[in-house]
């Protein structure tokens, strides 16, 4: 019986270890779903929340008690196929200094998750086809790994739905992105082609540079 309990407890110990080296390399968060793709089962996050070691922050995603929310993380979690994009891409590649109240997302069109009732996204819909299309990864300010459309995907989407846009941000990001050293043309081209919106684009690009 004693043999039992300790080889319960050494089990316990194991598997918070696990979860705390988790939750260390995500710098203080931790979601079910990764829980339970090393292996672990999700009582024991349950058991840390009760011993206080961790906070539930909201369904299926944890914090360490001291923890600053990080909404760009929060919302990936919620789904794979959840990318940055629009007015919140241009914040995060600096073509906007406009903090997000709203986070912009893009998501496949036959998408239907809990993200549809999240109150703090502004989804955008596509064909998959797309979806991946200029996709990167890139660290949120809080330091997680999040999914964002680079700059030339960006460009094209606000200029695929400028009526979705604030125009001071619309006009503001085509303005720094054509005087942007950085800038790849040829990929925008590609892109816009693909995107079937080559014509606009050009417009734009003949007037800014």
């Amino acid at each position: 019986m004693i043999k039992f309990q300790l080889e319960r407890e050494q089990c316990e110990i194991m598997n918070y270890d696990k979860i705390l080296k988790i939750v260390e390399k995500n710098n203080g968060y931790i979601t079910t779903k990764e829980v339970v793709n090393n292996g672990i089962d999700k009582k024991f996050l349950t058991n840390m929340v009760k011993k206080g070691t961790l906070v539930r922050i909201s369904k299926g995603y944890y914090g360490l008690p001291n923890y600053i929310e990080d909404e760009y993380y929060k919302i990936s979690s919620k789904s794979k196929n959840a990318r940055f994009s629009m007015a919140t891409a241009l914040y995060l590649h600096n073509l906007s200094n406009r903090t997000p109240l709203l986070y912009n997302i893009t998501l496949p069109n036959d998408y239907s998750g809990v993200l549809q009732k999240d109150k703090n996204v502004i989804i955008n819909f596509v064909n998959r086809n797309i979806l991946d299309l200029g996709v990167i990864e890139m660290i949120s300010p809080f330091g997680m790994k999040i999914k964002v459309y680079d700059i030339e995907r960006t460009i094209c989407d606000i200029i695929k739905n400028k009526n979705k846009i604030d125009g001071e941000i619309f006009g503001e990001a085509l303005k720094d992105y054509a005087r942007s050293k950085n800038k790849n043309l040829s990929k925008l081209t590609k892109y816009a082609k693909i995107m079937k919106i080559e014509k606009k684009v050009s417009e734009y690009m003949e007037v800014l540079l």
